[in-house]
């Protein structure tokens, strides 16, 4: 029997998933490029694209670093960065139906682009399809880009020669702006800046940014209050 010719969606949706992948690859080229100016090799910054896979944690510990903070401060802001895919575990879980290997994959990739775009469908096979496009599309291009950004960064030198250091402010605000769109987001946002803005000058480098964390609470409260029935 003859395979049947991509429909139309499923076509869109892998351009979609492809073109996400290669904006995020961008990003990986900048991530290389700064992780080897902040004192890591090709094969650590690599490692840790392969291994972590979560560009904002991923920002955020080399960030720590680059600002002298302890490995201690780098691995507590990754990590709380990345809990919010712990999340988006939970709320997929009913869509991505996998066991074995493959839970484990599925489990890697589940990313900020991958679960918007199963999110988004209308139906369940289709937003399985979307997740494993989307975060295999991802996967492959943040990885590639930090291989080339690591192996450029020496010739690149200094990153700020090119504005490259402003990725980290970048980033952070790239990852914050969904959240802003939202009251107890940007009651979060605005508690976890002032915390910071206080505790720079009081305790080590990287530090405030595990304190900004608590920025949280007055967004739940504002959360919480929205919610209440009028």
């Amino acid at each position: 029997m003859a395979r049947s010719s991509p429909t139309p969606a499923s076509s869109r949706l892998a351009r979609d998933a492809l073109a996400i992948g290669l904006a995020v690859g961008v990003f990986g080229v900048t991530f290389g490029v700064l992780a080897v100016a902040t004192g890591l090799t090709v094969a650590q910054a690599c490692a840790m694209s392969l291994l972590v896979f979560t560009g904002g944690s991923q920002f955020a510990a080399v960030g720590v670093i680059d600002a002298g903070g302890s490995p201690a401060s780098a691995v507590g802001s990754a990590l709380l960065l990345a809990a919010r895919n712990g999340m988006y575990g939970v709320a997929l879980s009913r869509t991505i139906r996998v066991r074995g290997v493959r839970r484990l994959v599925a489990s890697h990739l589940v990313i900020d682009e991958s679960t918007a775009m199963a999110t988004a469908q209308a139906d369940p096979e289709t937003a399985e399809r979307a997740f494993w496009l989307t975060g295999t599309s991802v996967f492959v291009c943040w990885n590639l880009g930090t291989l080339l950004g690591a192996l450029g960064g020496d010739a690149i030198g200094d990153p700020a020669t090119f504005g490259l250091d402003a990725a980290f402010p970048a980033g952070f605000l790239a990852l914050m702006a969904p959240s802003l769109r939202r009251r107890d987001g940007r009651a979060a946002a605005v508690a976890g800046g002032l915390i910071a803005l206080v505790t720079i000058p009081l305790v080590p480098a990287g530090v405030p940014i595990l304190l900004a964390a608590f920025g949280v609470v007055p967004g739940f409260l504002v959360g919480r209050r929205n919610e209440e029935p009028a």
